[in-house]
């Protein structure tokens, strides 16, 4: 469904991706796990189009997106959700408000139906009837799955999730992990999560890409990962506690 392609990203002198070739099958998870600070958030707004590449390419459905101006990336936004590590809430509008925002400003719904939406949404992971709340009434775990309800509210095909399980308690980790696995299944979604917590990505992914300075090396299903002797990977590995899942 995406494609990269030699994919670079600078920051003035500072190569944060060198020559990134990855691909995201569709129906699959992918995640993109690596150490912090190590450019998986980078990695993944550049495949999302919210920054620029300074090389390579990015291919949606077989279109080369990377260089389309935002008047023709509009459509290929319509069809993608993002769910932001810290959910991004509006602290001004209700849960209802934000979960029908995405919706209402690509216009590609009905606004008639916009009420229905977020119910329906809301519902599907577990904050219903919290339409009235606003985001300081909240635990942050609250707060992901309202973000996660505005995320699905676009009725993407692609979600990009960036650290979804920051700052959770394990217990509620496990639920976003849950309901990742879950709105796979039940609405087909191409999903790619960027993580350093390793347990939740052996969780979610059905493929996994380790991140290491600037470049993927190593890439493949959560056993392949977990038996990789390739140093960067067994550093994570460790580092992460990724030994105690057995």
């Amino acid at each position: 469904m995406i494609r990269v392609e030699g994919l670079t990203v600078r920051f003035g002198n500072r190569e944060v991706l060198n020559g990134i070739d990855l691909d995201f099958p569709r129906g699959q998870t992918t995640a993109i796990m690596g150490a912090s600070g190590g450019g998986k958030t980078t990695l993944l707004r550049c495949i999302a189009g919210l920054i620029p590449a300074t090389g390579g390419h990015v291919y949606f459905d077989g279109t080369d997106v990377t260089r389309l101006p935002e008047r023709k990336l509009l459509p290929f936004r319509r069809r993608t959700g993002f769910v932001f590590q810290y959910a991004a809430l509006f602290d001004y509008l209700t849960v209802g408000e934000n979960v029908a925002f995405g919706a209402q400003r690509l216009g590609h719904i009905p606004r008639s139906r916009i009420p229905d939406l977020v119910r329906e949404k809301l519902a599907l992971v577990g904050m219903q009837d919290t339409e009235h709340l606003y985001p300081s009434q909240l635990s942050g775990g609250m707060r992901k799955r309202v973000g996660l309800a505005r995320a699905i509210a676009t009725e993407p095909e692609v979600l990009f999730y960036d650290e979804p399980t920051s700052g959770l308690d394990p217990v509620m980790a496990y639920t976003i992990d849950t309901l990742i696995r879950d709105l796979k299944v039940r609405l087909g979604v191409t999903s790619v999560v960027v993580s350093h917590d390793v347990n939740s990505v052996f969780r979610v992914a059905d493929r996994v890409a380790v991140l290491a300075n600037g470049r993927i090396v190593e890439m493949g299903d959560p056993a392949t990962i977990r038996a990789s002797r390739q140093p960067d990977v067994v550093e994570l590995l460790s580092a992460f506690g990724a030994s105690s899942l057995g």
